[in-house]
């Protein structure tokens, strides 16, 4: 049962996508059988995943712990280190052979995300001509009971390395994988981890460190192994487990990671030690590092190189930033249970006079406390913001914004990276296949969290009028994998659309109370797990209690418009204004929405009317009757402007 409804889910999916490239229906006629149509979901609730959205009593998923142990080589540029994964098989079923993710191997210049890079780059362009990826200097299986190692027999493919097993890795069984490997660190990768240099012959270069380890990849109930390559636009797809693990640095360095910083006495100095004491409790701003100590030695321990070890818990990944030039502060970070956190930035002292960079932490202790009052609280012991060559990017408890934000850029770039610690890092879902659901559900919480921020002082109030970049022609579905997007669409097909759908579901459909109480319901019961998106539709169903089927069909698995128009309004009596009026509305294009209609009448007044989306059942056009006092002078649909309407020319009818 389990295996059918998976590829059932795989094979509507499939279905649904292909049937719009091949077959479109002209999109100016709208059919409410389409629209209403009873068939959307898959055969779908067992007991892995229910009809309810939610984990079901049996579901599982699989869980990988590391150990790494890496070194940074300042001279020759790149990384050595050992790292040893725990794997545990929680699924039902043996398996005789395991896959983990080589992301580093798109940087050699023969991979596949290099031979599809476009000739114009961009974002993913492989600047400089560089060629990398993983050297893997020993791939050992080991067993957990004894500890003995033997050679492991692997085939790598692009960015997959597959782990043939002597014998089957039994369900319930735990299996030992140890790998020594070494990579050049590239300068620009892909605008995920990099390096950089402040200013020109700077010896204090910036070093942003992430696929930085082999991951296994996720095998789950829905694909089973999930070994779609890495090309750059589609992220990452990861088990959860514990990640503990030590880097090796020059000893004048400061370095920022994913999770907590097991040994501070060895690696700090006892002022830097006292000032962290402080700055986890105050709300203000506390200076670790100020930009007139950097290059002062006396900051750092006396020693040549220093090892920092950190701790993960419940993690999917960590990443970590490390440079001999950056200025440190930090703050408390205060979470609705009553515990703490520490707020923290990293940043090169070029930009320490830049009043952007210089409220990094209040930006990074803002957004964390605001999302997690609205979603889910804060996991992580540390929330630090470290400034480099890379634009934008995340992981758990740390991510990379560009040493060039600034003022509400340095914000919004901030809110938006540090949203992604609950959409993938605690919701984890598919972000090669889906990346609508992190990158889509992150923007729309990106603009609630601005009218919060300090009264909304970086609120950008965008007029949906001018929203017709939604409907230019050749659209991309949400449900579109991310390297299949064409041109550079993946800003609107990833990001944009899907949050301005939340965004309309949450004003116009169910209303504020509704709407967040199913997404905390959908966040909560898919937290450290992996939903897809037929669990996000359910979960959302069923927490609102709204059939919103023909939703999800119209604006995530099609490209379907929005044109609601008024068509006609017509006295009820030629003689007696008083009496009303009859006003006909149509749907001309093919989704349909729920109705605001604005009446104004001679006398001044003037009054609303709400329709709900089912009048759109019947049929492309509805009519109702308006008990107006007065002449009517004016009708328009959607008079505040929230909805993204193809055509709004056709919005307003006025009295001759």
């Amino acid at each position: 049962m389990r295996k059918i409804v998976a590829l059932s889910i795989v094979a509507t999916l499939i279905l649904q996508i292909a049937g719009r490239a091949q077959s479109p229906t002209p999109a100016s006629v709208y059919d409410q059988h389409e629209a209403f149509a009873p068939f959307f979901y898959p055969a779908y609730g067992d007991d892995v995943r229910t009809a309810a959205g939610t984990p079901g009593p049996r579901y599982w998923q699989n869980r990988a712990d590391y150990r790494i142990d890496a070194r940074l080589d300042t001279v020759e540029q790149s990384i050595t280190g050992t790292v040893t994964i725990t794997y545990k098989n929680n699924s039902s079923q043996n398996l005789p052979f395991v896959w983990l993710q080589l992301d580093q191997n798109i940087y050699r210049d023969s991979s596949r995300g290099e031979a599809v890079t476009e000739i114009s780059g961009g974002r993913w362009a492989n600047r400089n001509a560089f060629s990398g990826g993983f050297e893997l200097k020993s791939v050992k299986v080991a067993d957990p009971a004894t500890g003995k190692s033997t050679a492991a027999d692997y085939l790598v493919s692009d960015t997959r390395m597959q782990i043939k097993l002597k014998d089957e890795l039994k369900a319930g069984g735990v299996l030992k994988i140890q790998v020594s490997y070494g990579f050049k660190i590239p300068e620009y990768g892909t605008d995920r981890m990099g390096r950089m240099q402040p200013r020109p012959g700077n010896s204090s270069w910036i070093y942003e460190i992430a696929q930085w380890y082999p991951r296994m990849c996720v095998f789950d109930n829905v694909y089973g192994w999930n070994t779609l390559p890495y090309l750059g636009q589609g992220e990452f797809y990861l088990e959860y487990g514990d990640i503990d693990y030590s880097v090796n640095v020059p000893g004048n360095m400061i370095v920022g990671g994913s999770g907590e910083l097991v040994n501070p006495a060895e690696v700090l100095t006892a002022k830097e030690q006292q000032r962290l004491a402080e700055a986890r409790a105050s709300d203000k701003t506390v200076a670790i590092r100020g930009k007139n100590e950097v290059g002062d030695a006396s900051t750092r321990p006396a020693r040549d190189r220093l090892t920092w070890h950190f701790h993960c818990t419940n993690t999917r990944d960590v990443a970590w930033g490390a440079s001999s030039g950056f200025v440190w502060d930090a703050a408390r970070i205060n979470l609705p249970s009553g515990k703490k956190a520490l707020a923290q930035s990293l940043y090169p002292v070029e930009v320490s006079s830049d009043s952007a960079w210089g409220r990094s932490t209040e930006y990074v202790k803002g957004c964390i406390e605001f999302y997690s009052g609205y979603l889910y609280e804060f996991t992580y012991p540390s929330a630090t913001n470290v400034a480099g060559i890379v634009g934008g990017m995340e992981y758990p408890g740390i991510v990379f914004c560009g040493a060039r934000a600034r003022m509400g850029n340095l914000w919004g770039v901030t809110r938006h990276e540090f949203g992604h610690n609950w959409f993938p890092m605690i919701v984890g879902s598919n972000e090669r296949k889906y990346p609508w659901m992190d990158e889509g559900f992150n923007t729309f919480i990106n603009t609630v969290a601005d009218s919060a921020f300090n009264h909304g002082e970086y609120l950008f109030k965008d007029n949906p009028a001018r929203e017709t970049y939604y409907w230019h022609n050749g659209d991309d579905p949400i449900m579109t994998i991310p390297d299949v997007v064409q041109g550079r669409n993946l800003g609107l097909t990833a990001y944009a659309k899907p949050s301005r759908g939340l965004t309309l579901l949450r004003e116009q459909v169910l209303g504020r109370s509704r709407f967040d109480y199913a997404f905390r319901y959908y966040v909560h019961a898919w937290a450290f797990k992996h939903p897809t998106p037929y669990d996000f539709f359910h979960a959302m169903e069923n927490g609102s209690g709204e059939t919103l089927d023909w939703f999800w069909r119209g604006w995530f698995l099609e490209d379907w418009k929005i044109d609601q128009a008024v068509t006609g309004v017509t006295p009820v009596s030629a003689d007696d204004a008083s009496k009303g009026v009859t006003i006909t509305l149509e749907n001309l294009q093919k989704l349909p929405m729920p109705v605001t209609v604005e009446v104004r009448e001679a006398n001044g007044k003037s009054g609303r009317v709400t329709l709900p989306v089912e009048v759109w059942m019947h049929g492309p056009v509805w009519k109702f009757h308006y008990a107006s006092s007065d002449k009517v002078t004016q009708v328009t649909v959607d008079p505040d402007g929230q909805y993204p309407d193809a055509d709004r020319s056709n919005n307003t009818w006025k009295a001759q």
